[in-house]
Order: structure tokens, then C-alpha cells, then sequence
């Protein structure tokens, strides 16, 4: 089994097995009262700086994040999409898992299939071929008062070549909020590759957001749940909006930055009452994740 398979703790499609793993936590996992932290990369995108010709720049930023990680310990490290700049690049998927296998197997690693990975219209093989290398394209995992949902964001982007695996990833997320929508998780969190939206819930299509055909639906499921919180990737710079009371964050790439950004990696720090967060540029990283004081990681 892949390491991503199986650092992911995947509790597979099946409603069976979700309701079987959230059932009975791990002894190992934290008290629902300690706080915890988590970190967040996006669009690591080999290739991405030099449009596939190597992906030098790309390995030295993902090392490096890979380092950071080991010497932080964080509870996970989620990367929201984009792996790789050219879906199924066999040297960029491989120089992608060489560096993340570095990081300490401790710590668990969940991806995000982005649409760089599987195509701006993924098709059920762009999907397939995903799911070989690097997992589950949809799944929930748990790390102590969280629980993450991670969705495939191109199939409700544009599921017009797939839409039996969109209806089903619908129903699936239908479901799954529903099971964990009965108290036994503090914090639902999605983790997504595309953000919902960038500034207001009613904005206008474009390339950066999901459309308004279904971004609707899926926000009113969030509201109906109590899901806060949205994570995302894909626009290659930060952006933090709110829906009510849901947060939708977008967080930088730790790859190549558009728009006078600059690469970096999130920080989530959980605890009971919400989820705290920071995007460290690169080069100002802390020396420590300090859980003791509110505003300050």
C-alpha cells in the first residue's frame, strides 16, 4: 500500500466503515480538550515555475516545508491540490512522493487531488489514475477534535466528463456530514483543492472559485451541518472570506505564487471553541507552535 494510503487512515467510501472508525477513536488520538496544530501546503505543482521543463525550484520549497514539518510536529500535514502541474507526469509525481516520504511517518500525510492532477475536467480515468498513485480521492480522517472531509473540488468544478463520480462524491458528503453532525466531533473541516469563493459567497464565476450552480447547494449543506470551516488552494495567494458563520480560507502555495505572493504554508491551530490560523511566508517560519497563547503561533 501506498504511504499516502495508508498515512491518510482512510475510512474508505463506504458509510459502513466511516460510521465503524468514528465509533471508536484510537487511544492515541488527542483529548477532544487539548489543543492541537495542523499544517496546511497547497499547490506544491511540479513544474509549475518552469512550465515542466524541471522542477528544481518546486523541490527546493517542498524539502523544505517536508523540513519544517519534522522539526514542528504538527498533529498532520494536509496538501490542498495541485501535487504536480501536469496530470499523470510520472518525474513529477515521483520527485513529488520522494520528497514527501521524508516526512516523519509519525506524522500523518493527507492529499488533495487538484485539478493539475486530475485535469480541469476530470474524466473517471484522470480519476482512476489518481487514485493508483496517491489514494482516495475523497475521505475523512480524524486527528483528534477534527474531523477532515476531503473532496475532490474538479468534479464540482466541472463534472461534465464524470458526472456518476460527481453524484456520487454528492451523495457520499450527504451523508458523511450527516453521520458527523451527531456530536462526537467538535470540528467539522473540508479540505478542498478550488475555494468556494474568494471574497463574498455571491460573487461571479471565475476561474478561481466553484461556480454559483452549485456552490449554492453545497454551502447551504455546510450551514445545515455546521461546517465553519473551508480550506482550500488553487489560487496561488491568500484570500479569507466568511459565508455567515462559515470561514472560507484560501491559503498561498508552497510552490510557485501568483499575484506579488509569496510561497509558505499555513498553520491551524484546534481548539474546543474554533480554529486559529496563520500563513507563514517561507521565510518567517517560527522556531515553535506555541498552543499556550491565543493569536500567536
Amino acid at each position: 500500500m501506498h504511504r499516502e494510503q495508508r498515512s491518510a487512515g482512510v475510512l474508505a467510501f463506504a458509510g459502513l466503515l466511516l460510521l465503524a472508525g468514528l465509533a471508536a477513536a484510537p487511544a492515541s488520538l488527542r483529548s477532544a480538550d487539548d489543543p492541537f496544530f495542523f499544517l496546511q501546503f497547497s499547490d506544491p505543482q511540479f513544474g509549475m515555475f518552469t512550465k515542466d521543463k524541471d522542477f528544481a525550484q518546486e523541490t527546493a520549497n517542498f524539502e523544505f516545508a517536508i523540513a519544517t514539518a519534522n522539526r514542528l510536529k504538527p498533529a498532520f500535514v494536509i496538501v490542498t491540490g495541485d501535487l504536480v502541474n501536469k496530470a499523470g507526469d510520472a518525474a513529477q509525481i515521483a520527485e513529488y512522493r520522494r520528497i514527501a516520504a521524508k516526512l516523519d511517518r509519525a506524522i500523518p500525510l493527507y492529499n488533495v487531488a487538484g485539478n493539475h492532477d486530475v485535469e480541469n475536467t476530470p474524466s473517471p480515468e484522470t480519476v482512476a489514475a489518481y487514485a493508483r498513485v496517491f489514494g482516495p480521492d475523497h475521505y475523512v480522517f480524524r486527528a483528534g477534535s477534527l474531523a477532515g472531509v476531503v473532496l475532490n473540488s474538479s468534479l464540482i468544478s466541472a463534472p461534465e466528463k464524470a458526472m456518476a463520480l460527481a453524484d456520487a462524491q454528492r451523495q457520499w458528503l450527504e451523508t458523511t456530514l450527516k453521520t458527523l453532525s451527531d456530536g462526537r466531533v467538535r470540528h467539522i473541516v473540508v479540505f478542498q483543492h478550488h475555494p468556494w469563493f474568494l471574497i463574498d459567497s455571491a460573487e461571479a464565476d471565475q476561474y478561481f472559485n466553484i461556480p454559483s450552480v452549485r456552490r449554492s447547494h453545497y454551502l447551504a449543506l455546510f450551514h445545515r451541518y455546521d461546517v465553519r470551516y473551508l480550506f482550500s488552494g488553487h489560487y496561488h495567494r491568500n484570500a479569507i472570506a466568511r459565508d455567515g458563520a462559515t470561514e472560507m480560507i484560501t491559503t498561498g502555495p508552497v510552490g510557485m505564487p501568483l499575484g506579488g505572493a509569496k510561497s509558505g504554508l499555513r498553520v491551524g491551530i484546534v481548539r474546543d471553541d474554533g480554529i486559529e490560523h496563520r500563513y507563514y511566508e517561507l521565510g518567517e517560519l517560527p522556531a515553535a507552535i506555541d498552543l499556550g497563547r491565543r493569536g500567536s503561533s
